[in-house]
């Protein structure tokens, strides 16, 4: 089967909460469950408005949304312009197949080729060795462990902070043209 990732759109809020609203989903993740798609149609309107910074991602498998992720902005500091955050999540009927690798593909692609990021930042469960796996296929490393970072169902979790930095950092193109002694 062929992933098709895309940019997403509020019409996505539906699958949205489908992906991220799966009790098996829970665990791997630091957002609250029982999400509803009008929660998803407001943020997704939201963070798909013409001045944000966001990139809100879907993943599709024979039309149906199986997966999302996004980058966002960590604020609106000057000094941290350079930095997004990653999210990501994959319905559990279609981790194993790729849209995982996809979805993490087409971010760091977007970060490096298009959107001048410098450090991708996410966290990560301790004890998520299937994600834990994935980010570091594609760069992140652990930058440190926050003990008791979360409560997850009914005890406090341990999370990593983990960080990518961009593999080949932009450079101003050489121009021919431009050579003084030419």
């Amino acid at each position: 089967m062929t992933i098709r990732v895309r940019r997403a759109s509020p019409n996505d809020a539906a699958a949205y909460a489908a992906i991220r609203g799966d009790p098996a989903a829970y665990p791997g993740r630091l957002q609250m469950p029982h999400t509803d798609a009008e929660t998803w149609r407001v943020r997704l309107t939201e963070i798909c408005a013409a001045a944000k910074h966001d990139l809100p991602l879907v993943a599709e498998l024979s039309a149906e949304g199986v997966g999302s992720a996004g980058l966002h902005p960590v604020g609106a500091g000057m000094r941290r312009r350079h930095v997004m955050a990653l999210g990501i999540a994959v319905a559990a009927q279609a981790q194993g197949q790729g849209v995982g690798s996809a979805l993490m593909q087409a971010m760091c692609d977007d970060a490096d080729r298009w959107a001048g990021v410098l450090r991708l930042e996410r966290s990560a469960y301790t004890d998520n060795a299937v994600a834990l796996r994935l980010y570091r296929r594609f760069g992140f490393v652990t930058e440190g462990t926050m003990r008791g970072y979360s409560l997850r169902d009914g005890r406090y979790a341990d999370i990593y902070a983990m960080a990518r930095f961009h593999p080949d950092p932009p450079a101003i193109m050489a121009n021919e043209t431009d050579n003084p002694a030419g």
